[in-house]
């Protein structure tokens, strides 16, 4: 009876201690949350797993270092959205990585969607092919300005020529990926491809004339532009003569492929429209076959444009050049023309030579855009030339004007009489 009586009496205390223990371990579980979670949300901490992140995959992405003498700091690089539709219709950096094959298979692609999906302006592709610097180049920078959402320009030079211009000239950063180029070699069209399929790149360029650093426009922008982006047709030389000059280069050994009857000689210097500029840029096997069996004395850059615009688009070329050159000495080269030559009936001699050319189906006096070859002693006779042009179309304009008003005013004094 008195254990019985014990048992009852330890019994509470009993209970007391057990709950005591419970809510000891209750608090104990709830100071370990809280260092847990403190520890979590500490600044501190966090900064060391981003760290610890950023160092993860900055390991796997190159990224420029600057280094001083006590630490390294890895700075991450620009996010740059690359399939952005801008960068993909409008390339704004001509220093890319790829390979020839690479760009003209690019240059290839032909969208079969009709229409843009974004405001094109058609532009013209001066695309300049040059032995080295542009010694004619502020007479073009003088052509360009004002104009900038109508032409892209590009350049091609020797392979390791260091291409410099101020920073505002329009041929800033315009140098595209080159190779040394042979004359009277296939490399010679080797480069004019790399030209155009570099510049097929931008979407909004519509017309792709060849220039040299010895070419002048003898027009002024708006009218070069209007002419070309209007023309129904491009403007490469293309003609059959019976001469060694012409049908003399042919080789039998092209045969199958192409036929003496289909051979055509003609100007490097051409202008052609986008689509065009498509199909030749996407050619290997007739570029196969002029590397091949067309070397000096045949020509490849007198006669593969020509013979495969024949063959294949012949209805799309005008069959003339757009760029005169004086070709009345009998020579390997054309004549070339210095500052002393350079006067104001010169010009327009080139400009109306007395003769017809067909534009969009009709006659017109206007053939030429541009000439060639030009020293660069001309630079400055043809500066000032153009400025004395300037001045005479502005005397022309107050002239007209007054004239015209002269007649308003009589016209006024006769109306008030009556």
């Amino acid at each position: 009876m008195a254990r019985n009586r014990l048992d009852k009496e330890d019994g509470p205390e009993k209970h007391m201690g057990l709950l005591q223990l419970v809510q000891m371990l209750s608090l104990l579980v709830i100071f370990v949350a809280g260092i847990i979670i403190g520890i979590a949300s500490s600044p501190h901490i966090n900064r060391y797993f981003d760290s610890l992140k950023q160092f993860t995959f900055t390991n796997n992405i190159a990224s420029p270092k600057i280094s001083d003498d006590n630490c390294t700091i890895l700075r991450t690089c620009e996010k740059v959205d690359c399939l952005s539709m801008e960068r993909f219709v409008h390339p704004d950096n001509l220093t890319h990585s790829m390979t020839d094959d690479e760009v003209l298979w690019r240059a290839s692609m032909l969208p079969y969607k009709k229409g843009y999906p974004f405001d094109r302006v058609p532009k013209v592709a001066f695309m300049f092919l040059t032995r080295g610097s542009l010694p004619l180049l502020p007479l073009w920078e003088r052509f360009f300005r004002g104009h900038a959402e109508y032409f892209s320009i590009y350049v091609h030079t020797p392979e390791d020529y260091e291409f410099n211009v101020s920073t505002d000239s329009p041929f800033y950063g315009r140098k595209i990926p080159s190779k040394d180029v042979e004359w009277g070699s296939i490399s010679m069209v080797d480069a004019e491809k790399r030209l155009l399929a570099n510049a097929l790149l931008d979407f909004s360029n519509e017309r792709f004339v060849l220039l040299s650093e010895s070419c002048i426009p003898i027009y002024k922008f708006s009218i070069v532009y209007k002419y070309l982006i209007r023309s129904e047709h491009s403007f490469v030389e293309s003609y059959d003569a019976p001469t060694r000059y012409a049908r003399g280069r042919y080789n039998h050994k092209m045969l199958p492929d192409i036929h003496q009857y289909q051979w055509r000689k003609g100007s490097q210097w051409f202008e052609i429209q986008r689509n065009l500029a498509v199909y030749i840029v996407s050619d290997t096997k007739f570029h196969a076959i002029f590397k091949k069996y067309c070397r000096p004395a045949c020509y490849p850059d007198e006669h593969y444009i020509p013979t495969y615009l024949n063959m294949f688009h012949g209805p799309l070329n005008a069959n003339r050049t757009v760029t005169w050159v004086d070709w009345s000495v009998v020579a390997p080269h054309p004549a070339t023309y210095y500052g002393i030559d350079i006067t104001k009936g010169f010009i327009q001699s080139i400009r109306n030579k007395g003769e017809q050319c067909s534009y969009n189906s009709e006659m017109t006096s206007v053939c030429y855009l541009f000439a060639r070859k030009f020293a660069p002693s001309t630079l400055v006779p043809l500066l000032n030339l153009t400025s004395t042009f300037v001045e005479e179309l502005r005397y022309h304009f107050y002239s007209t004007l007054r004239v015209h008003l002269g007649k308003l005013w009589l016209w006024l004094l006769k109306s008030y009489e009556l």
